[in-house]
């Protein structure tokens, strides 16, 4: 099951972008969508019937060039994105999450918790929590960790939410695809090896965050984070060429209609760049790994209101288009 996604009269920035289809219980296929919602096939295209985003992104810099060519030339037979299936736009060897990257987020995260016995105005604290802040983006380096392509679902799928997990939250993201195999990258190096740009929801179970049975271990991102559906990626690859500045995107989330996170990336403690440069210093990065860059304030923790059955999320991130889940108990599917 999926929920289809509203029409839009334009659905992305720039002149095209990458994207996944099928046909009705037809095999994936990589295709060109452009802003007005028509899709060419690449397989024809590029003259291979194997062919996936994947392969398109493995080849990107002679690919990019084609594209260009490909999306300006009107006489090529195209079909209405609306007659398929939306995927999500590729499927990433490797996928690195970040944490406690926005700004504000953080700031509302220290002055929440407050110490016991700190009796100062929330003015004062606030104001110490921006100090550090601002702070930590000089002097210290980003939380990045590891995530399972098997938790990628596609943009309007519907999101299984299994019966294990007690706190389910939403986490909109601005997702950098990556374009050009990246090892210990500079980062003014960066930019150079990043393809484009999409959305992913980067959902997380509160509850199994942290290990309650080995509280010294800490973290438990596994267990947390890699549900199969946990993160839904999509719906369009926009090339990094069509988004004039990813650092100043707004990200919004609606929660069955109403607002529940709304902020730029402008907010980012650690850039795009910055992102990139910093997960190629241990990893290497390969085309098509996705690099997500955290999410501002606005979790459900935060309105005391988590995901439950039922409930239809909608993500965008200006440029990149909208994603449109909705969310189903396990074993009501």
């Amino acid at each position: 099951m999926s929920v289809k996604p509203e029409p839009a009269s334009v659905l992305f920035a720039g002149p095209f972008a990458l994207a996944t289809l099928s046909a009705p219980d037809g095999p994936r296929f990589p295709a060109l969508v452009t802003p007005d919602g028509q899709a060419l096939d690449l397989r024809d295209a590029f003259g291979d019937d194997r062919l996936t985003t994947l392969d398109v992104l493995d080849s990107w810099e002679t690919a990019l060039p084609r594209l260009r060519v490909l999306a300006s030339d009107t006489g090529l037979r195209r079909t209405a994105v609306a007659d398929l299936h939306v995927h999500a736009p590729v499927a990433p060897r490797q996928v690195f999450q970040s944490g406690a990257n926005y700004r504000q987020h953080v700031i509302d995260l220290h002055v929440a918790h407050r110490a016991p016995g700190d009796d100062r105005p929330e003015s004062e604290r606030r104001a110490e929590a921006a100090e550090i802040m601002d702070r930590r983006a000089t002097e210290d380096l980003p939380y990045v960790f590891i995530g399972l392509p098997t938790s990628i679902t596609g943009p309007y799928d519907d999101v299984v939410l299994p019966g294990w997990a007690e706190q389910p939250d939403w986490e909109l993201e601005l997702a950098v695809v990556i374009g050009k195999a990246a090892y210990q990258v500079s980062v003014e190096e960066a930019s150079e090896h990043i393809a484009g740009y999409t959305i992913a929801n980067d959902l997380t179970d509160r509850a199994t965050v942290f290990r309650r049975d080995m509280p010294q271990i800490g973290t438990d991102w596994l267990r947390s984070k890699n549900a199969p559906g946990f993160t839904p990626l999509g719906p369009w690859l926009v090339p990094a060429e069509s988004i004039a500045d990813p650092d100043d995107l707004r990200v919004t989330l609606k929660l069955n209609g109403d607002t529940m996170q709304d902020e730029s990336t402008k907010d980012m403690i650690f850039k795009v760049a910055r992102m990139v440069a910093y997960a190629s210093r241990t990893a290497r990065l390969l085309p098509g790994d996705l690099v997500l860059t955290g999410s501002p304030a606005g979790n459900g923790m935060h309105w005391g209101r988590l995901l439950r059955d039922g409930d239809v999320m909608e993500g965008s991130v200006a440029g990149l288009g909208l994603q449109r889940t909705r969310c189903v108990a396990e074993g009501a599917v």
